[in-house]
């Protein structure tokens, strides 16, 4: 169900209408997204379910404007996608756009300092590294500043990622099977992370998960299949129930 708590009468934060991307293979075209819509409150948490290959992940790209929609609208935070050059939409991630991957990508030759500090610094701002620890101390890695990816377990580089994605202090956090690659424990930790963040600063959160629990923790539910939603919102029983269409 809708969350009681976001206001209903704000421009969305998310607007995808009629999205389709069409990828051109060996074996010919695929068509990942098929007339995709979707939107999503300022404020508001969503957990994105489905099955492996159904699109969810290819949906979140297309949000943070890594991959460009064959046709359809794409607007995030009123922008419209479509218009930006590729400088264009890196200046806008670095505004507004927090990612987190199921694989970290953080840079192995920085710090983790250097490498939550990254966006501030390409945003010219003189506090960098000050940010940079202080998000850093937050996830619990206050004693691990100088180290490299490389020196930190699986589930202290999912912090740094998680410290570098919301440093900015972004509008909106999307979130990519955060915890796949997580023992359970550092798993919860990483997830009450970006669910603090949403409390204390009203982040937007699109969070796609194959853990129907976890998904559930958020203010509304979709599911994904063969490139469209089929399905949303949850019912009392915690069901995901059809999506009911003109």
């Amino acid at each position: 169900m809708p969350d009681p708590n976001v206001p209903t009468d704000l421009p969305p934060t998310i607007l995808l209408r009629d999205v389709h991307l069409t990828l051109g293979t060996a074996a010919g075209e695929v068509n990942i997204l098929r007339g995709l819509d979707f939107s999503v409150g300022q404020g508001e948490t969503v957990g994105v379910v489905g099955p492996s290959g159904s699109g969810k992940s290819t949906m979140m790209m297309v949000i943070a404007g890594l991959e460009k929609a064959t046709s359809g609208e794409v607007r995030v935070a009123g922008v419209d996608l479509s218009v930006l050059t590729e400088n264009g939409l890196a200046l806008f991630r670095r505004g507004h756009i927090g990612i987190v991957f199921q694989n970290f990508h953080l840079i192995p030759t920085m710090t983790a300092l250097e490498n939550v500090a990254v966006p501030l610094e390409l945003s010219g701002r003189a506090d960098a590294f000050a940010r940079a620890a202080e998000k850093l101390e937050a996830v619990g890695l206050g004693r691990r500043l100088e180290h490299y990816p490389a020196q930190l377990s699986g589930g202290e580089q999912q912090r740094v990622a998680l410290a570098r994605a919301f440093v900015a202090e972004p509008p909106l956090l999307l979130a990519d099977e955060p915890t796949g690659n997580l023992d359970g424990t550092t798993g919860s930790q990483v997830i009450e992370l970006m669910f603090d963040l949403h409390r204390r600063r009203g982040t937007t959160l699109v969070l796609i998960t194959h853990d129907p629990a976890l998904a559930r923790r958020c203010g509304r539910v979709v599911r994904l299949a063969d490139g469209r939603i089929t399905a949303e919102d949850g019912s009392d029983d915690g069901r995901v129930v059809p999506l009911r269409r003109p």
